[in-house]
């Protein structure tokens, strides 16, 4: 965005006044009205345009602004709806349930905590939603912490960090497309670089889970089993089901465009369908952009199985699409690059732009409560410092995930922190402090960009 021609040099007082006003419009609206994030976007660009209006900007370059910043998203919206595509094609092979099958047989009660948190994760990679693995998994390991006498705070903690571990680095994810796309990177690269700082959190929290997990010799998992049984009974745990998801492996270490990798991985799952679904082209057309819906009985499975379609990424391809035209729109104004000039003075290595970086998606998590917000206005903010201090922008990226995506749960009024709340019975504050996962991966994030380890150059 940094392209968009400012038409306007507001005052630094004027910047600041706007920018407070339009980060308390929206955490007003998400937080205390509960509100999704488009309606309080769309309001703020009204406000901006009133201040263009105020100022004489005409209104078509107010216009153009807010349609180049949308243009710049336009490659990730296609991504996105190539993933609603991908994951239901990968539910009527079968390729998702057996994922979720075969991470529910490495559940014992020996290292309870951290099998909580290595199964989580393996499903969260699978499905690509951290909300949804926490919904249903989750819920279902919080029970079974009860039947074992665990800690449920220590329990909650294993899960959030193990859904969030998923998120970020499934290729399905929309946070992990979104930062990606949004600096520019292409997706697999962005994946391979977040291992430089993901592997040793995931390593590091599997040992402090395996440390303080409880005693436990027997006991019995009914409904982890109830939800296996559930889905042998639909016949979808296929050998054959995990070829998409090796072709999808093979493609991206090729570094195949993601867009022919999500295409051809969705024709493939679509295919092995055939094997076993029964189902006639028109219902698979139909499953493609409604999604596909699972009708066992047991609400657990139908919960964690009804999901994907083109239909579904209608809500992030639209919250995108706003929230670029924002950014757009504020770059046109001149009041992103004024706050810049005031504080570029003091982002001339490359330790304190990370960590700027890094602070700026904390700190938009904590003060508007929003994920895709943090990762989308963080990522546009700091496209050029990147650059101007010699930084290759997949570093960015891996930023956005490691500050952004994994911070939101621990925020008590946060969007993902609400939800879980809510569905886990556990309050923020008390699971936070062992979400290690999520605590640890800002960590080094800013521990690597002080040292320049891992660091890639332009």
């Amino acid at each position: 965005m940094f392209r968009i021609e400012s038409k306007a040099k507001p005052s630094l007082s004027a910047a600041l006044i706007l920018t407070i006003m339009i980060v308390a419009l929206i955490s007003f609206s998400i937080i205390k009205l509960e509100s999704v994030p488009h309606i309080p976007i769309l309001l703020a660009i009204f406000v901006l345009l009133t201040y263009g209006a105020f100022k004489k900007i005409p209104l078509r370059a107010m216009e153009e602004g807010m349609i180049d910043g949308a243009k710049s998203g336009m490659g990730a919206v296609f991504i996105f709806f190539l993933i609603g595509v991908l994951i239901s094609s990968w539910m009527l092979s079968g390729t998702i349930p057996t994922m979720i099958y075969t991470a529910f047989d490495l559940v014992t009660p020996h290292f309870f905590y951290s099998i909580v948190f290595i199964v989580t994760a393996i499903v969260g990679l699978g499905i690509g939603s951290s909300l949804t693995t926490v919904a249903t998994i989750g819920v279902a390991f919080l029970g079974v912490s009860q039947a074992v006498d665990a800690s449920a705070a220590i329990t909650a903690g294993a899960i959030v960090s193990g859904a969030f571990f998923g998120d970020k680095m499934s290729p399905l994810s929309d946070t992990t497309n979104l930062a990606a796309s949004i600096v520019g990177v292409d997706l697999f690269t962005h994946i391979r670089n977040m291992c430089r700082t993901t592997v040793p959190a995931f390593f590091i929290t599997l040992v402090l889970f395996g440390v303080i997990s409880p005693q436990v010799e027997q006991t019995q998992f009914p409904k982890v089993e109830a939800i296996k049984v559930a889905l042998e009974k639909m016949d979808l745990i296929h050998w054959y089901a995990w070829l998409p998801l090796l072709l999808l492996f093979v493609l991206s270490l090729k570094r195949v465009s993601p867009i022919v990798t999500l295409a051809l991985s969705s024709v493939f799952g679509v295919l092995l369908s055939f094997f076993h679904s029964g189902k006639s082209f028109a219902e698979v057309w139909t499953i493609l952009f409604s999604g596909f819906v699972s009708k066992t009985g047991n609400a657990d499975v139908d919960a964690l199985l009804t999901r994907g379609g083109l239909d579904s990424m209608m809500f992030t391809v639209s919250l995108v699409l706003l929230s670029l035209g924002l950014g757009g729109l504020l770059f046109s104004l001149g009041i992103v690059p004024r706050l810049f000039e005031a504080i570029e003075q003091y982002l001339r290595k490359v330790g304190s732009t990370v960590a700027a970086a890094a602070f700026s998606a904390i700190g938009i998590n904590f003060i508007i409560g929003e994920q895709y917000l943090s990762i989308l206005l963080t990522g546009e903010a700091f496209k050029h410092q990147f650059e101007k201090v010699g930084l290759a922008r997949k570093n960015l990226s891996r930023t956005l995930e490691d500050a952004g995506t994994v911070i939101n749960p621990l925020v008590p009024w946060g969007v993902c922190g609400v939800f879980i709340t809510k569905m886990l019975g556990v309050a923020t504050i008390d699971y936070a402090p062992f979400a290690f996962f999520c605590l640890l991966s800002p960590v080094l994030t800013i521990l690597y960009g002080m040292t320049g380890w891992t660091l890639t150059k332009k």
